[in-house]
């Protein structure tokens, strides 16, 4: 049994389940199934492919880290062949190839431990060669010099012993020469010839024992001091590997800062390797396997400052978001973005801080709002808004001023893809100009596909409890919910109304419909319904011109995207818009079919990727061919159901009823509301309604002014014991009981007779 190298719980081997992802490995095996999943390994990039990077993680073993991995584009990646990385094994397949994942800590030191794992999977301290030679060699010169202090020690206790026995001899002559004192002359004349040869004698030993005493002394003391040295040398490396263990050590807080210049951070892409000051409030902050790193943004932008304690140690814990602070630091240009290196951290307060906030608001001002709006094409019913759009798009370019996460929700229909692509085409250059990180625009954009058009609690709860799981675990603030093309009628409110429970901006842009109580419950609400706005306006539309006010700088990628959002009866300056643009009528039709059937697949899913190819970066030949597949299959079910349609009348009104459960493949393209769409389409003529029935779920197209409410409601009185009600007004949805669904047919079918005679 061994103990955890991170917490001490005794283990087998080095680390314990809980903390295996929190250290790398230096793989030493020669065989890929040699490899553990989940875990961290250090491993040398090989090369590129089109789908992604290859990585060496031991000689003869190559993983594959795929470009669905990365948390950025391929082409972004500025690894080089060579370059130490770090990657997560994900899986090793039955042939021997490792599937790699993408690792966001590419530094030793965002570890918190560093281990050896060898062929066999036993695990063992990683210890540079060099430290372990400089070591051994400190450990021989101790060794050394503690056996010449010993062979000191020794040479000094025999000279002593040697002048001991000198002074004794002297003690008994000089005794004998007093015995003989008074003896014949003669023998005493002897007697002192032998004294005085005797105290010569004597006096020659002494010396003899005062040069043995220093050089005794002497090498005594050259021991002493080659063992301090060895000592010290000893502690040296001790040093030396403990820094190398956490690859930096702990640095004491300066008692006082340096009187740094203050600068703008959006000058410091010229002051690397210099060391600068800057002013600003905490946006984010987040916590590493090695430093924390603070997001500070002033006036100008935003920048990472990284502080280390220890690894995975909170710095500066007083530190919190939204705080306004001094922050002293050395410019570093890492992995191409630039970065401040914390040497010291203070929260402003009183006069200090409100001068930066100050500062700060007066630039959030100055920069958020637009000074107008310039409607796509011109477009009359899109000037009316104009005021509510420059609110919209105020609230939009102030979130990303404020650092602030975008979350974008819309309908996974056509016209619901081409309204949020818009507003990200518009949003995403704004917040790389903001943020330094390569992958900000992941982080502060998130496009939310709904499956249906109502904004109901199973959404809302998803997106509040990302939202607080953001804020609680990684200091993040609160997004901007920018609801489009759904929210607008009384159907949303219980969503909306649980993200307003937090304070949780909301603005809505739905050109369908809209009830005036949503205005109550929003912050921004732009409605052509609620302006007494006739014109036929598409969300997509609608939305193309808010994100064109958001940033004019995309305004001539946006300019075919109204025509786009269209299925029928588009307005001719928006067709005239998308010629110009070089998007002739059965380009703009491809695009259409196109995004349709994208936005149906994997419809949880932004596709932000291929959306951006499909409306802004395909020369034609992408669109063509998903166009090619959408007609294709709409054609296979449209045969179908038409063989199956039911036809009856009531008072003057034409019915075409399809059994969508028993006639159409519910799990596949197209969704039913297209369907019956392209159905009506193709049937209709004077006044004539088509109904699509589900297990519990009914679908109503007309060509006359029905409201689906009213239809629910009169049909609700005729079967009360149906449950019936309006479930989605934009989508033309009435919802019943299952069981109770002949008696339904017949209720909505003859309510609305009534309401049409």
């Amino acid at each position: 049994m061994g103990s955890c190298i991170i917490c001490g719980t005794s283990v087998e081997g080095r680390v314990c389940d809980s903390h295996e992802e929190d250290v790398v490995f230096d793989f030493r095996g020669d065989s890929p199934h040699q490899l553990v999943d989940d875990r961290f390994y250090r491993g040398t990039v090989d090369g590129y492919a089109d789908f992604g990077v290859f990585v060496d993680l031991a000689p003869g073993v190559t993983g594959l880290l795929h470009r669905s991995e990365l948390d950025m584009r391929l082409d972004s990646l500025e690894w080089e062949p060579g370059d130490s990385v770090f990657v997560q094994v994900k899986n090793v397949r039955d042939n021997g190839n490792v599937d790699l994942g993408w690792s966001i800590r590419q530094a030793e030191r965002e570890f918190r431990g560093h281990l050896i794992q060898e062929g066999d999977g036993a695990e063992a301290d990683f210890e540079p060669e060099d430290v372990e030679d400089t070591a051994e060699e400190a450990a021989v010169e101790s060794h050394d010099a503690a056996e010449k202090a010993e062979e000191a020690a020794e040479d000094a206790e025999a000279v002593a012993d040697e002048a001991e026995e000198i002074e004794e001899t002297a003690e008994e002559l000089e005794d004998a020469a007093e015995d003989v004192a008074d003896a014949d002359e003669d023998v005493a004349e002897e007697v002192a010839e032998d004294v005085e040869a005797a105290a010569e004698e004597i006096e020659e030993a002494a010396e003899d024992v005062e040069e043995s005493a220093e050089e005794v002394a002497e090498e005594a003391e050259a021991a002493e001091v080659a063992a301090e040295a060895a000592e010290t040398a000893a502690a040296a490396v001790e040093a030396e590997a403990e820094a190398h263990e956490t690859d930096e050590t702990t640095e004491a807080e300066a008692e006082e800062a340096a009187e740094f210049e203050r600068v703008e951070v959006g000058t410091l892409g010229d002051r690397v390797d210099e060391e600068v000051r800057i002013e600003g409030e905490v946006v984010n902050v987040r916590q590493t396997g090695g430093p924390t790193v603070f997001e500070v943004r002033d006036e100008t932008g935003s920048v990472d400052a990284a502080a280390f304690v220890e690894p995975g140690v909170r710095a500066y814990p007083d530190v919190e978001l939204g705080d306004v602070v001094r922050l002293d630091g050395e410019v570093e240009l890492r992995r191409s973005e630039i970065q401040i290196e914390t040497e010291a951290l203070a929260v402003l307060e009183g006069e200090e801080a409100e001068t930066v906030q100050r500062r700060l608001a007066d630039a959030l001002a100055e920069k958020a709002r637009p000074e107008d709006v310039e409607p796509l094409g011109g477009d009359d019913a899109v000037a009316t808004l104009s005021d509510d759009l420059l609110d919209a798009a105020q609230a939009i370019r102030r979130a990303v001023l404020q650092s602030r996460p975008i979350v974008v929700r819309h309908p996974a229909t056509a016209d619901g893809y081409v309204a949020g692509a818009a507003l990200e085409r518009a949003a995403l250059p704004l917040i790389r100009e903001e943020h330094a990180q390569s992958d900000a625009e992941y982080h502060y954009f998130d496009r939310r596909p709904l499956d249906g058009a109502v904004y109901d609690m199973d959404a809302a709860t998803n997106d509040a409890t990302r939202m607080l799981q953001d804020r609680d675990r990684h200091d993040e603030k609160l997004p901007l919910f920018l609801l489009v093309g759904t929210g607008s009628t009384v159907e949303s409110a219980d969503g909306i109304g649980l993200l307003d429970v937090y304070d949780a901006e909301a603005v809505v842009v739905d050109a369908e419909v809209a009830d005036p109580e949503t205005r109550e419950t929003v912050d921004t609400l732009v409605s052509p319904e609620l302006a007494d706005t006739d014109d036929h306006l598409s969300t997509g539309a609608l939305a193309a011109s808010l994100s064109a006010a958001v940033n004019g700088d995309v305004r001539d990628d946006l300019t075919h995207l109204p025509a786009v959002s269209y299925w029928e009866e588009t307005p001719t300056h928006y067709t005239e818009l998308a010629r110009d643009a070089g998007y002739d009528a059965e380009r703009v039709a491809e695009l259409r079919e196109a995004i349709a059937l994208e936005a149906y697949y994997q419809s949880y899913e932004d596709k932000r990727e291929l959306v951006a190819d499909l409306l802004f970066e395909d020369g034609g030949d992408l669109a063509a061919h998903v166009s090619e597949q959408f007609r294709e299959k709409l054609e296979t079910e449209v045969e179908t159901a038409e063989a199956n349609i039911e036809r009856e009348a009531a008072d003057g009104v034409e019915f075409a009823v399809l059994d969508t459960d028993a006639y159409t493949h519910r799990y596949d393209f197209p969704p039913t509301g297209l369907l019956l769409d392209e159905l009506h389409r193709r049937h209709r003529e004077g006044d004539f309604v088509t109904l699509g029935f589900a297990t519990d779920e009914l679908y109503v197209r007309s060509t006359m002014d029905l409201s689906v409410r009213d239809v629910a409601a009169e049909a609700a009185e005729i079967a009360p014991q149906a449950d019936i009600h309006s479930a989605g007004v934009r989508e033309g949805t009435i919802e019943f009981l299952s069981g109770e669904r002949d008696a339904v047919e017949d209720a909505v079918i003859a309510a609305i007779a009534e309401l049409t005679s």
